[in-house]
């Protein structure tokens, strides 16, 4: 039998499995070109991309990271912050407190040393009306007293100084009567 590479062999023909020489140096020499082209120009693109592709998500990662620490530093500042304020707020209270009880007892010594001050001067008032009243009394019981001796006694006491001498000694010996009675 003859085989089928025999009978292409004998005629001529060029096998089919086995390119011609030019197609084999063609397609090395494209076989070079595109692994050049591949291996100097879009490998390394390609590297850059994924390189900063890389950095970024690293990059995006570490600044979360950051802002995390950050805004732990920052939370725990507000804290202190929070709490200084609220210790501060305290302080004020009890000041207050402190400052309007000293007010209220300021208030309240005023006040009673007002009311002491109104108590005396009703006191004074009511001693110098007493006097007053007292005086106006004596002028008033001597001129009746006098008047009423007068007409018992059926002589005029219109001198002053009689009038007056009867009435201061009538006056006196009913006071010391009366403060023997008291007594």
């Amino acid at each position: 039998m003859i085989t089928a590479a025999k009978l292409l062999a004998e005629e001529g023909a060029a096998n089919p499995l086995f390119p011609h020489t030019y197609e084999l140096v063609v397609g090395i020499f494209s076989f070079f070109v595109v692994v050049l082209v591949v291996g100097r120009i879009l490998v390394p693109r390609i590297q850059k991309t994924l390189a900063e592709r890389t950095d970024a998500i690293e990059g995006g990662i570490k600044r979360a990271e950051e802002a995390q620490e950050q805004a732990k530093v920052l939370q725990k500042q507000y804290a202190e912050q929070l709490e200084e304020a609220r210790r501060d707020a305290a302080r004020l209270r009890e000041e207050a407190r402190e400052q309007a009880a000293q007010i209220k007892a300021e208030l309240r010594e005023e006040a009673q040393a007002e009311a002491r001050r109104l108590v005396e001067a009703a006191h004074t008032q009511i001693e110098a009306d007493r006097q007053a009243a007292f005086a106006q009394l004596r002028n008033e019981v001597g001129r009746l007293s006098t008047e009423l001796a007068g007409r018992i006694v059926g002589e005029s006491l219109e001198d002053e100084t009689r009038q007056s001498r009867i009435v201061d000694r009538f006056l006196d010996e009913l006071e010391s009567s009366n403060a023997q009675a008291v007594r």
